[in-house]
């Protein structure tokens, strides 16, 4: 085990993955491999495409608070999985603080990790031993995210681990094969190749476009809340124009599963 870190964490992207992530031994490699060459955070701050509410809310500060199984149609182990991280009151506190009077926070102490969150943690984190707090999505404004992730950069200088939990191609309704193997469609390929080649320039602004100019769309994004949280993790990046590591790439269930730390 690591020792806590004394200065700034990055802060990651994660495609992240249904319940079944688990039984994927590449991507659970890949995964486990990053969190062991990361410094040990303080605690982690997750913000995960399945919790859209506005205001900006945060979730259970309590330790070992149920998780919330906001999935349904898999196999009836993956509804018995526990992840009984510790609480993290204080740093809810801090993220509170670090908003501004028109981004209102507000708590919702009884609503447990969701599957974008635990999911990736019981992997990279399976001794649940760091602290965790979900925040909510308030909007899917790349301009607003952008300032939230902003906001919350001091947070890492602190030791918390800041990962924003999405997929970065995410057109569920338009994949003819679901198994986990399945080739890429074009549009997945497209958009993948794009955002990949645009964080590798530091084109945040392109990137903040993509809805109205990217390949694949609409069917790589039919919904944005699983692109959103990339930008806060860009917002909360020390130059949100510096080229981030790209650390995984490549495919499952044919949607674009590429991840990203940035300093």
């Amino acid at each position: 085990m690591t020792a806590p870190h004394p200065g700034p964490m990055p802060a990651l992207y994660l495609s992240h993955g249904a319940p079944p992530l688990v039984d994927d031994e590449l991507w659970t490699g890949q995964l486990a491999g990053w969190s062991a060459a990361l410094p040990r955070p303080r605690a982690i701050l997750v913000i995960s495409a399945h919790w859209e509410s506005a205001p900006l809310m945060l979730g259970a500060t309590d330790t070992g608070a149920p998780l919330t199984y906001d999935f349904t149609g898999f196999a009836e182990r993956y509804y018995r999985t526990e992840y009984r991280s510790p609480g993290a009151p204080e740093l809810a506190a801090q993220v509170a603080a670090l908003m501004p009077d028109a981004e209102p926070v507000a708590h919702l102490p009884r609503r447990g990790l969701d599957h974008g969150a635990y999911v990736p943690l019981t992997v990279m984190y399976p001794d649940a031993d760091v602290p965790v707090l979900q925040m909510s999505l308030p909007t899917l404004d790349p301009t607003r995210l952008l300032e939230i992730g902003r906001r919350l950069r001091p947070l890492r200088d602190d030791g918390v681990l800041i990962i924003g939990s999405g997929f970065t191609t995410h057109g569920l309704p338009f994949l003819t094969d679901p198994s986990p193997r399945a080739a890429a469609p074009t549009w997945s390929q497209e958009f993948d190749l794009w955002a990949g080649e645009a964080l590798a320039r530091g084109a945040v602004d392109e990137l903040a476009a993509y809805a109205d100019h990217a390949p694949g769309m609409p069917y790589a994004h039919p919904t944005a809340e699983h692109f959103a949280p990339l930008f806060v993790t860009l917002g909360a990046a020390t130059d949100p124009e510096a080229p981030p590591e790209q650390l995984i790439d490549g495919y499952w269930m044919g949607l674009a599963k590429r991840s990203f730390q940035v300093a």
